[in-house]
């Protein structure tokens, strides 16, 4: 299998963006993007600076908020979430790199409404992949791939990014 090209699929995330602040009444002061570590943050970066947003760029580390944490175990390399405006009645982009089950997108909603409670929250993701265990949707999409059984999708980077098949674990 072939993956895409990353700038294409920012391409088409920036027009949604741009198309969801003109449909759904969203002012670009009011507007904050949310990367989740650490691929959600390299796309939310790349985002930031593409729809030039002045309210800065917010990241999660949902590490503490994984419903997995009793089996994994604490992730490697915890960072502090860092939302340097207030969320409460904002609007929100959160961002991730690639959405497949849903409980990554379940645990940082967790974490984001531990700091209060946005207007609305849209998700943004470079990547969907089947095996939803939750309804949960990127409302923005650079692409939505189908993978042969056994294959998940990584995301390498910050500079350059980079997408490649990888084994799947559980």
């Amino acid at each position: 299998m072939t993956l895409p090209d990353i700038p294409p699929l920012l391409d088409r995330m920036q027009s949604e963006i741009e198309s969801c602040i003109d449909n759904f009444g969203l002012t670009r002061e009011r507007l904050a993007l949310v990367g989740i570590h650490t691929g959600g943050v390299w796309i939310a970066e790349k985002l930031h600076q593409r729809i030039a947003l002045t309210t800065p760029l917010g990241t999660l580390d949902i590490g503490f908020w994984r419903d997995d944490f009793n089996r994994q175990g604490l992730p490697e390399g915890i960072r502090a979430s860092h939302l340097p405006f207030d969320i409460e009645n904002r609007d929100l982009i959160l961002v991730d790199d690639v959405v497949m089950s849903g409980r990554t997108v379940r645990a940082a909603l967790n974490e984001l409404f531990d700091y209060g409670r946005p207007s609305r929250v849209l998700l943004a993701s470079l990547i969907s992949l089947p095996g939803r265990e939750l309804p949960i949707q990127a409302d923005i999409c650079g692409a939505a791939l189908e993978l042969p059984a056994g294959q998940r999708v990584k995301l390498s980077g910050p500079e350059p990014l980079t997408l490649s098949l990888d084994t799947a674990r559980r």
